[in-house]
């Protein structure tokens, strides 16, 4: 068989074993995601006379990964709302900087004592990619007609529309000052001059986002097409990261701005695109959390790697709970729905995107395959978790309506 035969009909078969999980998924009322990744585990392991029947090459994987990436974080800063700021967003904010800032400090440091991590920049990758939170993955299980007035879950949806593009930017602004800065022969006096291509991204990348972002904004201001404008937005967002990333840029940082400017400037049909654009990268999302199952070696038979991380997470549970009871103290929130808000913080897109992403890396950063290892196994064991959760909201959130 040809060569892109090959790859075409593992793409094929991929997109109908995820169409049926799906399916299965919403007839069980459990997260698409967990079964999906799972699948993807498990196809990792299967092989024909002794070789793996699901490869493609790095290059067609790095460019579905930047693809899903740039909608990812286009979607997610477009959402953000300067003038739909309330009491709920605050709250939501407060809980995301606070569960980001114990994150890293708590989080990093259990991570290197665990695991033996020495470097710095990994275990704070590591920790920031884990203040994601993708209250949406679970909450098609959850009864919206009965708690669609509920605070808490309006804080937590607040939170992963906030938290979303911090999870996909932090980690990348990381991994870029990780390229440029040597922390073993760092001369204080040469600081600045080591951290002036870092800041070159900065600018270079908020520079390219405004630049585009005011563009697309004018030109759509009084015009749409039903055909044309999508495509224009999916070009825009793509040529955003692409200018930013040639000019030596931050392309994530580029496309999350100009998504800012295009959810506060007034554009005509907005919601039109918002939904053509979600429906674009759902689309992504079945081949993309099974790729990320079937691209990364699991150590399924490595029970110390399991105990370790399964410890790791008790410890990420209690930051998380810590960071609740901060950011909710005396509000009035029961217990139970602390708890609710602690256990529920599964995995989305986002975080399987930036995996997909730093998987291409792993021959090039010593220790990587353990951050991404790690990763997945959080993912999983926090998909569990809030899909036993949501199976028992009603003992939760037994206030249905505001204070």
């Amino acid at each position: 068989m040809e060569q892109y035969l090959l790859y075409l009909t593992s793409i094929a078969v991929i997109l109908f074993i995820g169409l049926f999980i799906a399916l299965l998924s919403k007839k069980l009322k459990i997260s698409n995601i967990l079964l999906l990744l799972i699948t993807g585990i498990a196809l990792s392991n299967v092989a024909f006379y002794g070789e793996k029947l699901f490869v493609f090459p790095t290059v067609f994987l790095t460019s579905l990964g930047v693809l899903a990436l740039v909608m990812v974080v286009f979607d997610a800063s477009s959402r953000f709302r300067w003038k739909t700021i309330d009491v709920y967003t605050l709250k939501a904010l407060r809980l995301a900087f606070i569960f980001l800032i114990l994150n890293m400090l708590l989080l990093s440091i259990a991570t290197t004592f665990i695991f033996g991590i020495k470097n710095v920049f990994l275990v704070l990758i590591f920790s920031s990619i884990m203040v994601a939170t993708s209250p949406d993955v679970v909450f098609s299980m959850l009864n919206h007609g009965k708690n669609k007035a509920n605070k808490v879950i309006e804080i937590l949806r607040i939170e992963s529309i906030v938290n979303t593009p911090l999870t996909v930017l932090i980690p990348f602004i990381i991994l870029g000052l990780m390229q440029t800065l040597n922390v073993e022969t760092v001369i204080f006096s040469k600081l600045l001059e080591q951290l002036k291509p870092f800041l070159m991204q900065f600018i270079v990348g908020i520079g390219a986002g405004v630049l585009i972002g005011l563009i697309v904004a004018k030109a759509m201001k009084k015009t749409y097409s039903e055909t044309l404008s999508p495509l224009a937005l999916i070009t825009a967002a793509l040529l955003t990261y692409i200018i930013a990333e040639n000019l030596n840029g931050n392309g994530v940082l580029a496309v999350t701005v100009m998504g800012l400017l295009f959810g506060n400037l007034y554009i005509k049909q907005k919601e039109l695109l918002y939904s053509f654009s979600s429906i674009f990268g759902n689309s992504l999302l079945i081949l993309v959390f099974i790729l990320v199952g079937i691209g990364i070696e699991i150590p399924l038979q490595d029970y110390v790697f399991w105990w370790k991380a399964g410890v790791l997470f008790i410890i990420y549970i209690l930051i998380r709970y810590i960071s609740v009871e901060i950011s909710t103290l005396k509000q009035g929130f029961t217990f139970k729905e602390k708890l609710f808000m602690t256990l529920n913080i599964p995995k989305g897109i986002a975080v399987a995107v930036v995996v997909f992403v730093l998987a291409t890396k792993v021959a090039d950063i010593p220790k990587l395959s353990i951050i991404l290892n790690l990763i997945i196994a959080f993912m999983l064991f926090s998909l569990v978790i809030s899909t036993i959760v949501c199976k028992f909201e009603n003992w939760f959130l037994n206030r249905i309506t505001n204070k």
